[in-house]
């Protein structure tokens, strides 16, 4: 038997130490999650990605009572902006979520694992690592890559 451990670089920031570039796609995170449709779970989520063209996708939660119909905030953005420009690549991501009590979170919002894999997917097509940015109230979690959120990704891609 062999043992060993994954561990996983996060950086902990405050908004004020995020550069205006990051702050700009951790607010267009926040803001999407004012356009979630959550009549459900009552729980908004945002993404924004960031892509090599300059432009930024929002994307928010789409929930329906077929459940599991809706789609997650992640996966909103990241197929809305391949659908729309395939020829660019992922720079960077970020994830907001305001609560069932309608405030933003205090902890900093986590993809899923569905959304961690479809978005793996698109860090492949760039070739390269896409930060990662989720933002709580008053912190924000800088991760490396994708692949730092899915260590053990389905690669058969």
């Amino acid at each position: 038997m062999k043992e060993f451990t994954i561990s996983v670089p996060v950086t902990e920031l405050s908004y004020d130490e995020l550069n205006e570039s990051e702050r700009e796609l951790v607010e267009t995170a926040r803001e999407a999650t004012k356009r979630a449709y959550a009549p459900y779970s009552h729980f908004n989520v945002g993404a924004a990605i960031r892509l090599d063209n300059g432009v930024t996708v929002p994307g928010s939660n789409q929930e329906n009572a077929a459940f599991p119909s809706g789609t997650c905030a992640e996966r909103s953005a990241c197929y809305y902006a391949h659908a729309r420009y395939p020829e660019a690549k992922f720079e960077a991501i970020a994830v907001a979520a305001v609560g069932t009590d309608g405030r933003e979170l205090d902890e900093p919002a986590s993809p899923c694992g569905a959304c961690r894999q479809a978005l793996m997917e698109y860090e492949h097509l760039a070739g390269h690592p896409v930060p990662v940015y989720m933002a709580g109230k008053d912190k924000v979690y800088r991760l490396p890559s994708v692949a730092s959120l899915l260590p053990f990704v389905f690669e058969e891609f």
